[in-house]
């Protein structure tokens, strides 16, 4: 079944968090490492308090001398260097666990996206993705890694200051604890606001990110037009609801971190207070005072930090269900559970009545692109098929690898149905050339060879020149390491098409499936490529799409087809007697390549 639209799994979907879990284990001793130390630090931190306490008492009694000041000093400074040792260690350790969280989730979604079928890109944007593949795992990483740090600081930072202020004086701690409920139920009360409008944020910014990658894109389009003015409107609307939903945002953000702070204030001028006052009264020292009032600076970072990791694991898990419903995908071409290999290919290919069309979006009705084919290719056959534009060419010959799977009826090769093989077993067997020919940034030897660093030199001119590619390459001072630029743009159309030839005929597989392969070369070179597949005829089973019909008048037979129906069957001669499509186009053409040379 060929489908845009995609199955959830049947089990219910486990919580997003489990993403993250076999990152964090494989982690584990850092984690352990990097808490321990966190810990520690945190332990060193209320010691210090102590120790002014003393150094204050000591003042205020008059009790202090130069050698008992000397040793505060140096008590602080060794913690100090402990402090820093030990918050290295926890950074090394947590914050390096929260980038390999980061590369892992980077890497499965890539890995994940592979394998959806091509139909799920018919309607993902390009933008959107890049944005979770970058923006969103930046947030979840920072949940991880942040968020873990100011959970720990909140909890472990938190109680113990609270412990230490109730040994100096629980009656006072009690009256500072007060705004604490206040804290808990503003941060219940704003984090399900946060939570929504991050997930509103991050569906602006992949808007965002596709607007800005396809002006990029078609920018010489955009100057040949001359629409500078008015793509540049369209990326300030855009960006203009980016910002206006980050306000949104910020609103609540920017009412939640005052009124954290305000609690904390509150505290303090309770302690200011009732704490001076008791000091006063000789109920607690100067040094208790002024320790009481260091634990609560202390304190105030949890209080915070509260706030802070609500702020993070909000963007995070906003982030980490947006990833979620991507990996949740499942394609709708897959191997099944007894699929059996296939080694070599022989090259029969049938179509039994086969039909196809695209799932239709809502309520529209289906339109049937193919339309009860029934064919056979032999092996070593070259099948020509011709037919207007929107006739189901394109989409008949990326049936045979299962780009997508009919709608009705089978395809066999060597007489099993296709859906019952191992996808990379069919796929490795068939050399494919697109309507669109893509290249990458690279350089030619890398658009050819495709990553394999195997290929002999050989072989690989072998290639070229069956592709008609060996003066092009020679006519570049830096021959095959001439890179290409971004999809082949110092190349011409013509250049590109040919590159890709010769990386389907580079590639060892019965199958060639040549989607107009000469569309954007001159006659003479189409020519001078149709003869070299010419020699492959019999070696390998050859299906060409081409609009030029000279270059099918050699092949074994040839269909015509017309709205998704085969009109018209069989070879060059067979076919201009019958007088139909191909042999009115035909003549067409013949008119027009003898007008071109006069």
């Amino acid at each position: 079944m060929a489908s845009g639209k995609w199955r959830k799994p049947g089990i219910a979907r486990s919580p997003a968090a489990l993403l993250i879990k076999p990152y964090l284990l494989e982690n584990r001793s850092k984690i352990v490492i990097g808490l321990l130390s966190l810990i520690i630090t945190d332990v060193l931190q209320l010691i210090i308090p102590r120790i002014i306490k003393r150094a204050v008492d000591d003042l205020t009694a008059f009790e202090a001398d130069i050698r008992h000041l000397l040793y505060y000093a140096l008590y602080m400074v060794g913690i100090a260097l402990f402090i820093g040792v030990f918050r290295y260690i926890w950074r090394r350790c947590l914050l390096g666990t929260s980038r390999r969280v980061e590369e892992g989730l980077r890497n499965h979604l890539f890995s994940h996206l592979q394998t959806l079928s091509p139909a799920y890109f018919d309607n993902a944007k390009t933008g959107d993705l890049m944005a979770h593949a970058t923006n969103d795992i930046q947030q979840i990483r920072m949940a991880v890694g942040m968020g873990m740090v100011a959970l720990n600081d909140a909890i472990v930072l938190g109680l113990a200051a609270i412990a230490f202020m109730a040994y100096i004086n629980l009656k006072l701690t009690v009256f500072v604890l007060i705004p604490m409920p206040l804290i808990v139920i503003s941060t219940r009360f704003f984090s399900k606001k946060m939570h929504s409008r991050y997930q509103e944020v991050q569906a602006a910014f992949s808007a965002l990110t596709e607007v800005i990658r396809e002006r990029f894109a078609g920018i010489r389009i955009i100057k040949a037009h001359h629409r500078k003015s008015q793509e540049a409107s369209k990326i300030n609307e855009v960006s203009d609801e980016y910002v206006r939903k980050n306000i949104r945002l910020v609103k609540v953000i920017g009412a939640f971190f005052p009124i954290m702070l305000l609690f904390s204030n509150l505290s303090l001028a309770i302690v200011l207070y009732l704490g001076g006052r008791q000091t006063i009264l000789q109920v607690i020292t100067p040094g208790d005072f002024v320790a009481f009032i260091s634990y609560l600076g202390l304190l105030t970072w949890p209080m915070m930090a509260m706030g802070w990791v609500t702020n993070l694991i909000q963007r995070g898990r906003a982030s980490l269900d947006r990833i979620s419903n991507i990996l949740d995908m499942t394609p709708d071409i897959q191997d099944r559970p007894d699929a059996q290999p296939l080694s070599r290919m022989a090259g029969r290919i049938h179509f039994e009545n086969v039909s196809f069309s695209y799932e239709s979006q809502e309520e529209a009705p289906e339109i049937k692109i193919l339309d009860h084919i029934d064919l056979t290719v032999e092996p070593g056959q070259v099948l020509g098929i011709v037919g207007p534009p929107g006739s189901g060419k394109s989409t008949l010959v990326g049936l045979i690898p299962r780009l997508y799977d009919p709608r009705g009826g089978r395809i066999l090769v060597d007489g099993q149905d296709i859906r019952k093989l191992k996808i990379n077993d069919l796929r490795s067997n068939i050399a494919l050339i697109p309507q669109e020919p893509f290249l990458f940034a690279g350089s030619i030897r890398e658009n050819i060879t495709f990553g394999n660093e195997n290929i002999a030199e050989r072989q690989l001119a072998k290639a070229v020149r069956a592709a008609a590619l060996s003066d092009t390459i020679d006519s570049f001072p830096d021959r095959y390491d001439t890179i290409v630029g971004e999809k082949g743009v110092i190349l011409s159309g013509g250049q590109k098409q040919r590159i890709a030839l010769a990386r389907c005929l580079l590639k060892d597989a019965r199958l060639l499936i040549l989607d107009d392969p000469i569309s954007q070369v001159d006659p003479e070179t189409g020519t001078s490529i149709i003869n070299s597949l010419k020699q492959l005829a019999g070696l390998k089973t050859i299906i060409i799409v081409s609009h030029r019909l000279s270059a099918l008048k050699h092949a074994d037979r040839i269909i015509a087809l017309d709205r998704g129906r085969m009109v018209e069957s069989g070879t060059h001669l067979q076919l201009m007697e019958f007088a139909g499509y191909y042999a009115r186009t035909y003549r067409l053409q013949e008119i027009e390549e003898e007008l071109d040379a006069a």
